[in-house]
């Protein structure tokens, strides 16, 4: 229960830094954006080392390093993804691919599910995918960059989960420091070596810093889930986060939402409760 619980927590915390990071990528270069959020969630981390600790050997050194490169590239391509729109279809096919993969390492590692898990975890999947695929009567479609786009990102954050839960249990938010580290310093050379390709547009900084507050957030609530239950439940629970981003986005934007996520938003309550019974 706790497990779910902090990775409940963890969605949120995701759907919300999406939502504010997407909209801070319409204002100015996506890099300009990570530039600001990046930095931003290492602070948080760093505030956090003397409250958790943290244990730096090498194992938590490799695998957080691991999480930095592809924290990066998630930063990169999904603000990019959600900056293009529209986010109420693009969010879900990026959670949808980022809960796919943890779910097939953690199964392969031989993590195993009681009844009520070996329902709600398909049943979950099924809730991202019909959030994911309504179209009502007016509502944006997709580009084939976009998707794509989406793909990569989800990709790039199940490898940054996945890395995460590989560090030591014992490391405390070590990885977490170093993946943060690796991804500003990713982050800032790039923006560096593309520096006359960034434009003249300012960061919205407030967003931009409170997304990466919020995803430093996010990924510390996945971690500690991750460390006190099965990375099949925890990955599955977290890639719900859609929900958040999909909701924002039709009270902020007033983007539509077909009866079909409406559905897909009720599959997902449901699974939850199925989960929490594993």
């Amino acid at each position: 229960m706790i497990a779910l619980l902090l990775a409940l927590g963890s969605s949120l915390a995701y759907g919300c830094a999406d939502f504010l990071g997407g909209l801070g990528a319409r204002k100015a270069h996506v890099l300009r954006v990570v530039m600001v959020a990046a930095p931003a969630s290492l602070a948080v981390e760093l505030l956090l080392w003397p409250v958790l600790g943290a244990s730096f050997s090498p194992a938590a050194l490799g695998w957080g390093a691991a999480s930095g490169v592809a924290s990066a590239a998630a930063f990169a391509l999904l603000y990019k993804t959600l900056a293009i729109g529209p986010m109420n279809v693009l969010s879900p096919v990026t959670a949808l691919v980022s809960a796919v993969l943890p779910v097939t390492v953690g199964l392969l590692q031989g993590e195993h599910l009681g009844m009520a898990g070996l329902l709600g975890l398909p049943l979950a999947l099924v809730a991202v995918v019909l959030v994911s695929a309504g179209h009502g009567t007016g509502s944006s479609r997709p580009s084939r960059t976009a998707l794509l786009l989406a793909l990569g990102a989800g990709a790039a954050i199940a490898l940054q989960l996945i890395f995460l839960h590989q560090a030591p249990s014992d490391s405390g938010v070590a990885p977490l420091i170093i993946g943060r580290a690796v991804a500003s310093v990713v982050t800032l050379t790039a923006a560096g070596l593309l520096y006359r390709r960034l434009g003249p547009e300012k960061p919205a900084y407030a967003l931009s810093a409170t997304a990466g507050v919020l995803d430093s957030l996010a990924n510390l609530l996945f971690l500690l889930a991750a460390r006190s239950g099965d990375l099949t439940v925890v990955a599955v629970i977290t890639a719900l986060y859609p929900a958040g981003t999909v909701l924002l986005a039709r009270s902020v934007l007033a983007e539509r939402i077909h009866k079909g996520q409406v559905v897909g938003l009720g599959a997902a309550a449901v699974a939850v409760s199925l989960l929490a019974l594993t």
